[in-house]
């Protein structure tokens, strides 16, 4: 898992709260076995048209955010099911951080395994930075993990809260099988000592 210290990165609004999985990644494109290939159907639904033609209304597909690499939402994002494919398509797509006043829980968690951090903030600073990224073109704000803090260039700063585990799993990109795999050699010293016997 790619882990996360500093990421800068340009802003795309999507101001809607109650954003629920179905709605990140469609039912119909669960289909595949692998974690990527998600991107282009994330949000498929609002994106595109009755006629299957991109919606120049809804904001990923406008130009000036384009290559936006971190989302800014409303409340209880995430809600839903529990598909982890969400976080996949969110990560496919390009995004690195969301910023939300809250997050359903088993999003927020499938979020920390793949290495996507979970931004909360108030409710009027996540307006304040909503507004800035539809006020000023290529709008770019800093999340900064290890001091737990998001900032932009034009006097925006806010701090965030994470607690110190999920913190430090991000910090150094560890989702469940590179935490275990930091006590390989533990293991390995148990199974030598306890070898495994097969009766025929």
């Amino acid at each position: 898992m790619k882990p996360f210290r500093v990421h800068k990165g340009k802003v795309a609004p999507l101001e809607r709260a109650n954003i629920d999985t179905d709605q990140i990644i469609p039912k119909q494109f669960l289909k595949r076995i692998e974690r990527t290939g998600f991107g282009e159907f994330l949000f498929y639904d609002w994106r595109h048209s009755p006629d299957g033609k991109l919606d120049p209304a809804f904001p990923l597909n406008q130009s000036r955010y384009s290559g936006a690499n971190i989302l800014v939402s409303g409340k209880n994002f995430g809600c839903g099911s529990s598909r982890e494919h969400a976080v996949w398509a969110l990560e496919d797509f390009g995004f690195r951080a969301v910023i939300a006043p809250s997050f359903a829980d088993i999003f927020a968690n499938n979020c920390v395994k793949n290495g996507v951090l979970t931004v909360i903030l108030p409710d009027h600073q996540v307006g304040d930075i909503a507004r800035r990224a539809k006020e000023t073109d290529n709008y770019q704000i800093t999340v900064d993990l290890e001091q737990t803090r998001v900032f932009d260039d034009q006097g925006f700063s806010a701090n965030f809260h994470l607690d110190e585990f999920t913190r430090y799993c991000l910090l150094n990109g560890l989702d469940d099988i590179g935490l275990t795999l930091q006590h390989e050699g533990e293991i390995a010293a148990y199974e030598a000592k306890h070898p495994v016997s097969f009766s025929p």
